[in-house]
């Protein structure tokens, strides 16, 4: 025998002294563990396989001699996947891994190591004594290796799963997850996006991915054997301890602290014990801790020990409440100036309870006032604090409020009296603005048509509905081109209140957008329509669902250089607009009002000066402030626009005279909304809204000149007209 034979000869011996390898597939059950006969039986195949090695050895030599072999050598990607013809990978004997021997099967077990066996360009693997049937063949493809994900996820312990959603299939272990989608080059590792060597596939039906990227995220340790085509992963069979603190921050005598264990078993066991070590359920000091965690599966064997140093900080304390007042003893009517003092040692403090601290008190005797602070652990101080209130007289309470109330802020009054008051003799003029109001019916029981219209210029529109369809819906403005000429439209301005449950609160939110876009001019976009095109504008208001019993307010200002039709309509979230839109009736009107109107912008300008008696400027009496006359786009039947809304009106008042009071003062019922003074946003009012007609919310107080004082105001939907303005001197300043 020649140098090569033996050579030849002695790999075979080694090939089969290591390696006990059932005759066929159908002599051995599918994972089950070998028998002592079993073994034996393997050993006399092996001795007749040994002899047909040899002669296929001799034969294979004879074709060489001959010329007729075909010299070919299959290549397998090395550990970092570039492909390495057998020869040139080296494998020291220490490093080289065969499959284990059912004899020793155990002691591989004991040491907490299993060895996985892939054959190359075989379905078959070999796990300690048991021979196992991969779905596809492990393959190489462009020099990478692919493995069916299926196969190895069973053989090592880990978890599959799919997600409908996303189309990916997961591979879990303990707290590792790994994503993979077909065809994809890429994978996320615990939703890190991960490059591979190479795009996984589908073959007959079989998922396949490179090997080397669930070995690499999961830090699995393998190695190459060229020579007897075979992959070698090292498997830890112990189980994996591990835990985590669910607790963002522990203080000491004070946090339930919170043990999140994420134990499991490579093998998939049940475990059966765990030990701790330096766990507290509460710490009772601040420090650094050290807590130890292992546990034990069913077979018996023990993880290694997990540590995790726990940080203990030392325990909260309650904040400081403290404050003073300027004096300890006060006039009638004084002005008292509070100070707040509270401290606390993280700066936490997260409310401040007042009681009784009035800016005022109108009666004799002592006073007590508690201040309460809580800090965000939930811990709080109280401090009280006690002033004398003495029988002279500073001022009467409606002087008092008249000079402090702070502006946006309301006050209370006898509003009885106002009717007497001088009505400010204004005039006014109007600008070319087309109003559509869609506000009826308000609340809408069915999908269809709100409103519909058609305009051309300058166009304004107030929206108000309240969803009552006991379905999810949105609201749609879809405009449509019926010319021959491509349309422009410029939106300008557009506030947008709700969905929310409270109608006021939605139609003061509205104006207050709808005024904070003529400030910032952050709404400002341009719309193009071709020629019989339809579009939905006011993407803001489409864009939100709008539940059982949800509001919605809308002011919007645009142009257009073409006549558009606008269609306001109510829909299931689930249907296209403006496919829905020609199978859409129109609803009905309710006791509100909807219809379009002309010269919805008034300009009031007054040069008379104001302020040094009592006066009334009066908006949506339909008297000096008539109603607008229209009719309804959508049925041509008349329309009143009873209280002017959806009216911008630009007051101007040329001459106030020094130390006059402005005010806002509702008389047809309660107001919730803003108004705009020398380009200030004042809120009508800061809380709780106006009660007409004996409440007032200051908006504007002149200083020592005469000024000229600019205001914007347009009614808030979900409130009621009629409004004044009062102006009226301020009391003498007293000290």
């Amino acid at each position: 025998m020649n140098l090569k034979k033996m050579v030849l000869t002695t790999v075979s011996i080694a090939s089969f002294v290591t390696m006990v390898l059932p005759a066929s597939a159908a002599e051995t059950v599918h994972g089950s563990i070998l028998s002592t006969e079993d073994i034996k039986a393997e050993q006399t195949s092996i001795a007749t396989e040994w002899q047909d090695a040899q002669t296929s050895i001799t034969d294979q030599e004879n074709q060489e001699a001959e010329g007729t072999g075909s010299g070919s050598k299959e290549e397998f990607p090395a550990a970092n996947g570039t492909a390495q013809p057998p020869e040139t990978k080296s494998v020291p004997e220490s490093q080289q891994t065969s499959v284990v021997a059912a004899g020793t099967a155990n002691g591989a077990a004991d040491s907490g190591v299993s060895q996985l066996v892939l054959m190359m360009n075989s379905n078959k693997m070999y796990q300690n004594g048991k021979q196992f049937l991969a779905p596809h063949p492990m393959t190489v493809k462009d020099g990478v290796s692919y493995i069916s994900i299926r196969a190895i996820v069973e053989r090592t312990g880990l978890k599959l799963s799919f997600d409908n959603k996303t189309k990916e299939t997961i591979i879990r272990r303990g707290g590792d997850e790994l994503r993979f989608k077909l065809n994809s080059k890429t994978y996320k590792v615990n939703g890190a996006v991960k490059s591979m060597k190479g795009p996984s596939y589908s073959s007959n039906g079989v998922f396949l991915v490179p090997l080397t990227s669930i070995t690499q995220a999961l830090g699995i340790p393998y190695t190459v054997n060229q020579q007897e085509k075979k992959v070698v992963l090292n498997l830890s069979t112990k189980p994996v301890a591990a835990f985590s603190i669910g607790n963002p921050e522990i203080f000491a005598g004070e946090t339930l602290v919170q043990y999140i264990p994420s134990a499991y078993s490579p093998k998939g066991l049940p475990i059966v014990e765990e030990q701790w070590e330096g766990r507290e359920e509460v710490f009772m000091y601040p420090g650094r801790y050290v807590v130890s965690y292992r546990v034990k599966d069913s077979s018996g064997q023990w993880s290694d020990t997990f540590w995790l140093t726990v940080t203990v900080n030392k325990p909260h304390t309650p904040p400081v409440a403290d404050f003073t007042t300027n004096k300890d003893t006060y006039k009638i009517g004084e002005f008292i100036s509070y100070t707040d003092y509270s401290t606390d040692e993280d700066n936490a403090i997260v409310s401040r309870e007042w009681l009784n601290n009035e800016m005022a008190f109108f009666t004799p005797g002592p006073k007590t006032i508690r201040l309460t602070v809580r800090n965000k652990y939930g811990l709080s101080s109280t401090v009280e604090k006690t002033i004398t209130i003495t029988e002279e007289i500073l001022y009467t309470r409606d002087e008092f409020y008249k000079i402090y109330t702070p502006v946006g802020s309301k006050y209370s009054f006898d509003g009885t009296k106002i009717p007497t008051w001088a009505k400010v003799p204004y005039q006014y003029d109007t600008e070319p603005v087309t109003l559509i109001r869609s506000n009826s019916p308000e609340t809408v029981y069915s999908e269809g048509i709100l409103y519909r219209e058609s305009a051309i210029g300058n166009t304004r529109f107030m929206l108000h509905h309240v969803n009552s369809t006991r379905k999810n819906v949105k609201m749609y403005v879809v405009a449509t081109n019926r010319g021959t000429e491509t349309a422009r439209l410029t939106q300008t301005s557009l506030g947008m209140g709700g969905p929310t449950k409270y109608a006021t609160a939605s139609g003061k939110m509205s104006v207050q957008r709808y005024f904070e876009s003529m400030q910032y001019g952050n709404k400002f976009k341009d719309v193009w329509l071709s020629p019989g095109q339809s579009k939905v504008i006011f993407t803001e208001l489409s864009s939100s669902i709008m539940r059982q019993g949800d509001v919605v307010s809308l002011f919007a200002d645009l142009y257009s250089d073409q006549t558009i039709q606008y269609h306001v309509i109510m829909l299931s979230t689930t249907r296209d607009p403006i496919n829905a839109l020609q199978n859409l009736s129109v609803l009905p009107m309710d006791n509100h009002n909807r219809g379009t109107y002309f010269d919805a912008t008034r300009n009031i300008r007054y040069g008379d000066l104001l302020g040094l008696t009592p006066a009334r400027l009066m908006i949506g009496d339909n008297s000096q402030d008539p109603y607008l006359v229209g009719r309804d786009g959508a049925t041509g039947t008349y329309q009143m626009n009873a209280g002017n809304f959806g009216v911008l009106y630009r007051i101007k008042l040329y001459r106030v005279a020094p130390r006059t009071l402005i005010t806002f003062n509702p008389r047809g019922g309660q107001y919730d909304g803003v108004i705009m003074v020398n380009g200030r946003i004042v809120q009508l009012p800061d809380t709780s809204g106006l009660k007409a007609p004996h409440e007032a919310a200051v908006l504007y107080r002149t200083g020592d000149l005469e000024e000229t004082v600019e205001m914007l105001f347009t009614a808030a939907p979900g409130s009621s007209l009629s409004v004044n303005l009062l102006f009226q001197p301020l009391p003498e300043i007293k000290h």
